[in-house]
C-alpha cells in the first residue's frame, strides 16, 4: 500500500471497532474523521467532539497547556489560575526558597494578588491552531527539494514552520510561536501554532511534606498519599495578550477554564487526560528493547546512583545544601528509579515476548511486500552494530555531561588562546566577557564547589569500573600519567587549581591572562576531551541513522496496515494528546488487591517524625485527626488522597486534568505505576494505572490548611 492510501486508512480505522478505550495517546485534530467520539460515549462520555476540540472556537483544549518546560498545567478560574503538579512547580519553589523562606519545607500561600511571586523564566503555552502539513512536506521530497530523512530533521522544519508561518495570519500577533513536527515516524507531518505567556506567577504550594509526601520511596508506587499541586497564574496586558512581567500586568481572562466536580467518583467511571505526553517508544523491535536496558537505561541507574548517594548525605547534613540541590536531586532521581522500574518491568511483563510476537506476525504480513520484507531483521542488524557505541555514548554523557557542573568551556578558552597568540584584541576581550558569563553561570546560588567535588570523587572511579581504558576520555591519561592512576588527586588539582575554580583564579587569570595558563588547565583539558569523545561517539552513531530512519518510518508504517482495524496511534512527542478510561483497581500480583483511591487515613498510617520522606505537618495531622475536611470528604467522612484509572500517560503529562463525562475535573495526573514501568515502550491493560491526585484534596489542603478561600471563590466548582 502507498503512503498516502496508508495515512487515509489510518486516519479512517484509527479507532476501529477492536480498540482498547485505555490504550492510546490520540491526536485531538483526528477526532471527528477517525469517528472516536462515539466509542468515547460509549465509555461514558457525555459531551460531543467539539466540545473537547473545536479549531474554529473555544473547547476544552483551550483550558490546557505547556506548564514550564516539559509538564502540562490547567486554567481553573477566569482569572487565569494555573494548576499543576508540586513536582512541576518544584523548580520555581526553589527559586524563590532561601533559609530565610524556605518554601519547600513550609510551603507558599498568597492571600492575595499582591503576595504572587514573579517568576522569571516561567511560561505557559497555549496551542492556538494545529495545522496537517503532510501534503507540503511530501510535495518537497517528491521535488527533490528534500530527503525523506532530513524531512524529518529539526532544521528543515524549524525552517518550514517559519515559511509557513510568515505566511499565515498569525503573524505579527504577540506571544505567537510555531513548531512543525513528525508523527507515525515520519508518515505524517503537523504544525502547531502556539500562544506563549512568559509573566507567570506563584500562587500556592503546599510544603514538601505535602506535595512529595513520600518522597522517593513512594515514587511510581501505589499506595500513593502525595499531595503533588501546585497553583500559578498568567498576568498579562491590559489586551490579555502576553507580555514580560510588569507591575501594570494584569490577570488573564481565559477563553475557557474548567469546572471543578467534588460529586465523587466510583470505580469504573469514565476518566480522560488532555496534556503533552513527552516520550514513548511504543513500535521497537527486540533487539531496541534490548539496547534500552542495556545501553540507556543501565547508564542512567549506574551513575545517578552514584551522585544521590553523595548529594542525599550532603542534603541531610545542611538546610542551604539541601535547598540548593533540591530541584537538581529530583530531577535525577526521577528517572533513576523509572530506568530501574521500567528493566524490572521489561523482565516481569514478558515485553520481549509481546515484540517478539509482534515480529513473527509482521515476518508474515511483510511477506511478497518489497517495503516491508526484512525490515525487522535490517533494524537489528543496525543495532547489533550499534549497541557498543550506544553503551559508551549513555555512559559517558551520564558521568560528565550531567553528573558534574563544574568545568571549563574549552572552546572560549581555545579562542582567548588565539586571540592571545595573534595578540587580536578583539578575541581576547569578547573571551574574557564570555568568561564571566561561564564563572557567573558555574557559580550561582544553586551550586556549591565542594558539594560537586564530592560528586566528581564518586563518579570517576565508577565510570572506569565500567568502561574499559581504551574507551575512555583523553583526561583519564592523564590521570595515568601525571597523577599515577589517583582519581582523587587530579579532583582536587582540578576543583582547587583551575581558572574557574574559584574567584581568586578567576581574578588573577582575567587580571593577566596567558596562553601557559590556558594550555596547564586541567579544566580545559577535561572539558575538551570529554566532549571530543561524545562528539566522537555521535558521529559514528550518526553514520547509521539515517538508514534506521528509513527502516523505522516503513516498520511502523507497515504495522499501522497490518493491524487494520485495530487503531495505530503516534507515539508521544510533547504535542496535545487525549487518553481515555476508567477508574480502576488492579491486582499487581498474585492475592494482593489495590483499591481504586487512597485516604488521609494512610498518611497517618505513614508517619514517620525521624523519615523526612514521611513527616506530616501538625496543622494536617490535626485535620485528619479531627476529621475537618468540610465538604470535600467521602459520606462516611473520609478524606480521599488519590485515584487510579486505566489512562494511556507518561512523562510531560504531569499536572494533566484528569476530566469525567461532563469534561468537569476531578483530579490532576501525577505519576504511573511500579508494575508497568515498561509502558513507555508496550501498554500493558492488564497492570498499566495513571496515578492521580483527587481535586477533593486540592481544595481541601488549599482552603484549610493555606486558608485561601479567595482562590476556592474563584473557581467554579459544583456539588
Amino acid at each position: 500500500m502507498k503512503i498516502r492510501t496508508y495515512l487515509v486508512a489510518l486516519a479512517a480505522l484509527a479507532f476501529g471497532s477492536t480498540t482498547r478505550a485505555d490504550e492510546g495517546m490520540w491526536l485531538l485534530q483526528l477526532m471527528k474523521q477517525q469517528n472516536s467520539i462515539e466509542l468515547m460515549k460509549k465509555q461514558g462520555l457525555k459531551l460531543e467532539a467539539d466540545d473537547l476540540y473545536n479549531p474554529n472556537g473555544v473547547s476544552l483544549k483551550d483550558a490546557v497547556g505547556i506548564f514550564g518546560g516539559g509538564c502540562t498545567g490547567e486554567i481553573i478560574s477566569p482569572e487565569g489560575l494555573i494548576l499543576t503538579n508540586h513536582h512541576c512547580g518544584y523548580a520555581s519553589i526553589q527559586q524563590h526558597s532561601s533559609v530565610e523562606h524556605d518554601y519547600l519545607t513550609d510551603g507558599f500561600w498568597a492571600k492575595n494578588r499582591s503576595e504572587e511571586l514573579p517568576t522569571p523564566g516561567l511560561k505557559f503555552q497555549f496551542v492556538d491552531r494545529i495545522e496537517d502539513i503532510t501534503d507540503i512536506v511530501n510535495q518537497k521530497i517528491a521535488a527533490g527539494e528534500v530527503d525523506e530523512v532530513t524531512a524529518m530533521t529539526r532544521p528543515f522544519l524549524n525552517k518550514l514552520a517559519k515559511e509557513l508561518f510568515d505566511k499565515s495570519d498569525l503573524k505579527g500577533k504577540k506571544g505567537i510561536e510555531v513548531q512543525a513536527l513528525p508523527f507515525y515516524a515520519g508518515n505524517k507531518f503537523y504544525m502547531f501554532y502556539k500562544k506563549v505567556y512568559s509573566d507567570v506567577r506563584m500562587v500556592a504550594a503546599p510544603p514538601s511534606s505535602i506535595g512529595k509526601f513520600g518522597g522517593e520511596t513512594d515514587n511510581w508506587m501505589w499506595p500513593r498519599h502525595t499531595g503533588d499541586f501546585s497553583m500559578f497564574r498568567i498576568y498579562a496586558d491590559a489586551n490579555g495578550e502576553p507580555a514580560e512581567y510588569a507591575a501594570s500586568n494584569v490577570p488573564l481572562k481565559t477563553p475557557k477554564f474548567l469546572s471543578i466536580s467534588i460529586k465523587g467518583l466510583e470505580e469504573g467511571d469514565y476518566a480522560m487526560i488532555m496534556g503533552f505526553p513527552g516520550s514513548t517508544s511504543r513500535y521497537l523491535t527486540v533487539s531496541e528493547v534490548k539496547a534500552r536496558m542495556e545501553a540507556e537505561n543501565q547508564p542512567r541507574i549506574t551513575i545517578r546512583g552514584a551522585r544521590l548517594g553523595v548529594l542525599k548525605e550532603v542534603m541531610a547534613a545542611s538546610d542551604k545544601t539541601r535547598i540548593q540541590y533540591a530541584n537538581k536531586y529530583a530531577g535525577s532521581s526521577n528517572y533513576w528509579k523509572n530506568s530501574i522500574g521500567m528493566n524490572k518491568a521489561i523482565i516481569d511483563n514478558d515485553v520481549m515476548g509481546t515484540k517478539a510476537e509482534q515480529e513473527k506476525k509482521f515476518a508474515e504480513f511483510a511477506k511478497g511486500k518489497p517495503e516491508y520484507e526484512g525490515v525487522v531483521e535490517k533494524i537489528d542488524a543496525i543495532v547489533d552494530q550499534t549497541m557498543p557505541l550506544t553503551r559508551q555514548y549513555y555512559y559517558l554523557a551520564e558521568a560528565f555531561s550531567g553528573a558534574i557542573e563544574f568545568g571549563s568551556t574549552y572552546m572560549i578558552m581555545d579562542n582567548l588562546k588565539k586571540g592571545l597568540e595573534e595578540k587580536n584584541d578583539s578575541i581576547i576581550n569578547k573571551s574574557l566577557e564570555q568568561l564571566k558569563e561561564v564563572y557567573a553561570e558555574i557559580h550561582n546560588k544553586d551550586y556549591d564547589h565542594e558539594v560537586d567535588r564530592k560528586v566528581a570523587k564518586a563518579i570517576f572511579p565508577v565510570y572506569a569500573e565500567i568502561i574499559p581504558a581504551e574507551q575512555r576520555p583523553a583526561f583519564y591519561q592523564i590521570i595515568e600519567k601525571e597523577f599515577k592512576g589517583d582519581y582523587n588527586a587530579f579532583i582536587d588539582a582540578m576543583y582547587d587549581n583551575s581558572i574557574l575554580a574559584n574567584q581568586a583564579n578567576f581574578d588573577k587569570f582575567m587580571k593577566k591572562p596567558t596562553v601557559k595558563a590556558i594550555e596547564k588547565d586541567l579544566a580545559t583539558q577535561y572539558s575538551r576531551t570529554k566532549i571530543e569523545k561524545l562528539m566522537s561517539l555521535a558521529q559514528e552513531l550518526n553514520g547509521t541513522s539515517k538508514e534506521l530512519a528509513l527502516l523505522h518510518k516503513a516498520y511502523i508504517r507497515g504495522l499501522g496496515e497490518m493491524k487494520e482495524p485495530v487503531p495505530s496511534y503516534p507515539d508521544a512527542n510533547f504535542t496535545i494528546r487525549l487518553t481515555y478510561g476508567n477508574v480502576k483497581s488492579y491486582n499487581p500480583r498474585d492475592a494482593v488487591h489495590y483499591k481504586y483511591y487512597t485516604t488521609t487515613d494512610g498518611i497517618l498510617e505513614k508517619e514517620n517524625p525521624e523519615d523526612r520522606e514521611f513527616v506530616v505537618p501538625a496543622k494536617l495531622k490535626e485535620l485528619i485527626q479531627k476529621k475537618d475536611f468540610g465538604r470535600y470528604a467521602l459520606p462516611n467522612g473520609d478524606m480521599p488522597v488519590c485515584f487510579l484509572s486505566t489512562n494511556d500517560i507518561t512523562g510531560g503529562n504531569s499536572g494533566s486534568p484528569v476530566l469525567n463525562a461532563n469534561g468537569e475535573l476531578i483530579g490532576c495526573a501525577f505519576d504511573g505505576n511500579w508494575e508497568s514501568l515498561s509502558g513507555d515502550i508496550n501498554f500493558d491493560n492488564n497492570l498499566q494505572r495513571c496515578i492521580n491526585l483527587d481535586i477533593r484534596y486540592v481544595l481541601f489542603i488549599l482552603e484549610k490548611l493555606g486558608g485561601c478561600e479567595h482562590l476556592i471563590k474563584e473557581m467554579n466548582i459544583i456539588e
